[in-house]
């Protein structure tokens, strides 16, 4: 970008605490960074990989046949898993359901997840080397420049747009509540990019950008703070970040909107995680 403008000591300041808070959240017990497998529920009572017990599913019910020895106990009550067990699920709802394995019997976290309204379950590994070995995410420099003044365009009501995921089998629903507008340097048009609602009126930007496949992952995603009541947004690509997905090929992390992409290098914020 043309005209580098220098950060100031709180920018800097703020940046930090932003990144050491980020870094700290992947690298928390059973996080995305400790992923293991993610496989679908059969019909029939079938084993899985890393997991013990039989797993099934009618397409409403799951149920879990185990023995006390298999040493699963549940995750909310540490309660012995034995005899056969059952959960229910909506479409997009997960369950930390059971657990076993290490010292304490909680190395591994068993997610129950329902997605395409199918059941899958993903197992959560504290002894994962992704999180082991986990030393932060690589990040360009912060750049003031890749703070940019926009505005928010609400719909009048929400819109359902498809979308693909990180997982070719599970398709996604972006529920988009407005438009994002802005511009960049060497970008003729303005920017339009659908955003998701967060909490406290806060919004979720994912986008594609040029540095995909190169420094940064094939898309990424952006917060952005409530807007201003005459609709002005501040968007920091700074804080720009990776999905689980970055990290970990058992994600079902949404892709963008078709046509959530900047005509432009936007080098701000997380890359690639294996980059230096």
């Amino acid at each position: 970008m043309s005209s580098p403008t220098t950060a100031t000591d709180a920018q800097l300041a703020r940046w930090d605490r932003f990144r050491a808070g980020r870094n700290a959240a992947l690298g928390a017990e059973h996080g995305w960074l400790t992923l293991t497998s993610f496989q679908w529920i059969e019909s029939v009572p079938s084993d899985v990989e890393l997991v013990p017990g039989l797993w099934s599913t009618d397409g409403t019910t799951v149920f879990l046949s185990a023995s006390a020895a298999d040493g699963l106990t549940f995750v909310e009550t540490g309660e012995t898993v034995e005899g056969t067990v059952t959960a229910v699920l909506e479409d997009e709802e997960s369950l930390m359901w059971v657990q076993y394995g290490g010292s304490d019997g909680k190395q591994v976290m068993v997610e129950l997840a329902m997605r395409a309204d199918k059941y899958a379950i993903r197992t959560r590994d504290d002894g994962s080397p992704v999180l082991t070995e986990f030393k932060g995410v690589p990040t360009y420099e912060y750049d003031p420049d890749w703070v940019i003044e926009g505005r928010f365009e609400v719909y009048a009501e929400p819109r359902d747009v498809p979308i693909g995921t990180a997982n070719p089998l599970v398709d996604g629903i972006h529920r988009s509540v407005g438009e994002v507008v802005f511009q960049v340097p060497g970008v003729p048009h303005e920017i339009r990019l659908h955003a998701e609602a967060e909490k406290l009126g806060a919004l979720n930007v994912t986008f594609h950008d040029e540095t995909n496949g190169d420094t940064t992952d094939e898309w990424r995603k952006v917060f952005i703070p409530r807007p201003r009541p005459d609709g002005s947004v501040v968007i920091d690509f700074n804080r720009t970040i990776n999905y689980p997905s970055a990290f970990t090929p058992y994600g079902t992390c949404p892709m963008p909107v078709r046509g959530n992409s900047i005509d432009v290098r936007v080098e701000a914020g997380e890359k690639l995680p294996q980059q230096d």
